[in-house]
């Protein structure tokens, strides 16, 4: 590991705007879950999740967009959260915050009810089949979201891997999703969509190489999703 990481690591733990617990600190310390309104963001305005949100660039701009609502990146990787927490203090963005934890755990750091929306954006496509089970539309993890969510919150999710898309509307179909806007071709059908258009480091490179960004909104069901993959 160079030295400019190990210095960002160590930063980025005292940024005011980033909380960590990779899950590997003592079970004693103190998790956010239940107090994000009253101690985190010291407000009630609602709070939408990016998950996997790398370096940042999606959560930033939706909170430049949408300055009463709170906006939390989760991400592992120290390092990438990093550029994003930075930017943020830069710009005095108060309606943000950066999470260092395993999304499989996701539960453990935000209470029933207390996320409004979740963003998905280009995450990992895991495209052997025996990773399939990693995948984030996949039901292990709509059913950690089903657990933090408010009932009707919207799950906005958006990808290059024309595989990963199918799996996730065949994921949504098959675990009772209702289903709220589905855009195949992003740059075709709404290249004015101030959202939807917001481009990442990632998306760009994909871009430039002509693959085709598409987009799913839907909401869990009320019922426990149960199944399995098939």
């Amino acid at each position: 590991m160079s030295k400019g990481k190990l210095e960002k690591f160590k930063e980025v733990t005292e940024f005011p705007n980033t909380l960590e617990y990779p899950d590997f600190q003592d079970e004693g310390s103190q998790k956010p879950r239940g107090r994000w309104h009253s101690d985190i963001f010291e407000n009630h305005n609602p709070i939408v999740l990016e998950l996997a949100c790398g370096k940042g660039t999606y959560t930033l701009e939706l909170a430049r967009q949408n300055p009463e609502i709170n906006f939390v990146g989760i991400d592992i990787k120290g390092g990438r959260i990093w550029k994003g927490a930075k930017k943020a203090l830069e710009e005095g963005l108060e309606n943000v915050r950066f999470l260092r934890i395993y999304i499989d755990h996701l539960d453990e750091y935000f209470g029933p009810d207390e996320v409004d929306d979740i963003w998905i954006t280009f995450p990992d496509p895991y495209p052997r089949y025996s990773d399939r089970n990693k995948r984030l539309s996949g039901p292990k993890f709509l059913k950690i979201y089903q657990r933090v969510l408010k009932q009707g919150g919207a799950i906005n999710f958006k990808t290059d891997s024309n595989e990963l898309f199918t799996f996730t509307k065949e994921s949504v179909r098959q675990s009772g999703c209702k289903v709220h806007d589905v855009v195949e071709e992003i740059y075709q059908e709404r290249p004015d969509d101030e959202l939807l258009t917001i481009q990442t480091y990632f998306e760009r490179r994909h871009l430039e190489k002509g693959r085709t960004i598409s987009f799913i909104k839907f909401s869990l069901p009320v019922a426990p999703i149960t199944r399995e993959l098939d």
